[in-house]
């Protein structure tokens, strides 16, 4: 058997949880980012976007969640001491719309070409559930590079067709023209399962990675919609030693990871 075999023992001779596995995951979404503001939703991308600033992404900017930039990189649910800059409302709207900053957002559902649902579940005249609303996320889809976390996979999550397109994905920019696609760019999904991407001809989601202990199987059952999934499918990398450290110790020492996903 094979490294990349979905199916083989897994043994990384390193004691991760599968949220570190999760952080791991998230963390690279902002590789090669550079200087953009980077804006976590949940508790894994946050830590991932604080591991990411101390390894192999240190341009990326980071906010207190509410109006400053700050210099340092608390733990999770510590305040920032090192303030670099102010960052009020209609600052942050404007690095939105200049394409500036990368969000991870999360999705009550998601379909097969990126849209996603935020706002209600059934028909939009007389919804069975009201959620958060499509708030910013449209004008996120539409400006940025945007990644999604799902902490939860599922197939009422991963829908064949999203009750109602919050953020926009890859049919939904190509049918409304050249001003929509110009700098659309979904650039992936991690869930506690795998991780995906939309690198296919028609756009359509693929399975990039397998968390250990997670088999094709299993994603498949909990997708609602075909997968596209290459031959030869990889494990999601190996945190390295350093990298275990700085989350255990440095960015999330009270273990708020392990809530979000369980081992």
């Amino acid at each position: 058997m094979t490294r990349t075999d979905p199916h083989a023992p897994r043994s990384t001779g390193l004691a991760a949880t599968r949220a570190e596995y999760c952080v791991i995951a998230c963390a690279e979404a902002w590789r090669g980012d550079g200087e953009v503001l980077a804006s976590p939703m949940g508790t894994i991308p946050s830590v991932a976007a604080r591991l990411a600033r101390l390894t192999f992404s240190p341009d990326l900017l980071l906010t207190d969640g509410e109006a400053l930039l700050i210099g340092d990189v608390p733990a999770v649910g510590s305040a920032s001491a090192v303030t670099e800059g102010w960052l009020p409302y209609r600052r942050h709207l404007t690095m939105v719309m200049g394409g500036r900053r990368h969000v991870m957002m999360g999705a009550s559902q998601i379909d097969r070409f990126g849209n996603q649902n935020i706002s209600c579940i059934g028909d939009w005249s007389r919804p069975t559930r009201q959620l958060l609303g499509v708030r910013g996320a449209p004008v996120n889809t539409l400006n940025n590079p945007v990644s999604y976390w799902i902490p939860r996979h599922s197939p009422r999550v991963f829908v064949e067709k999203v009750d109602m397109i919050s953020g926009v994905g890859y049919d939904s920019a190509a049918a409304a023209g050249p001003s929509a696609t110009r700098f659309h760019e979904l650039r992936r999904v991690v869930s506690d399962l795998g991780v995906f991407d939309f690198a296919t001809p028609d756009r359509a989601m693929r399975l990039v990675s397998l968390h250990p202990g997670v088999t094709l199987d299993q994603v498949r059952e909990a997708t609602g919609f075909a997968l596209a999934v290459p031959d030869d499918v990889p494990f999601t990398r190996d945190p390295t030693e350093d990298e275990l450290r700085l989350i255990r110790d440095v960015v999330d020492p009270r273990g708020l990871r392990e809530r979000e996903v369980r081992s």
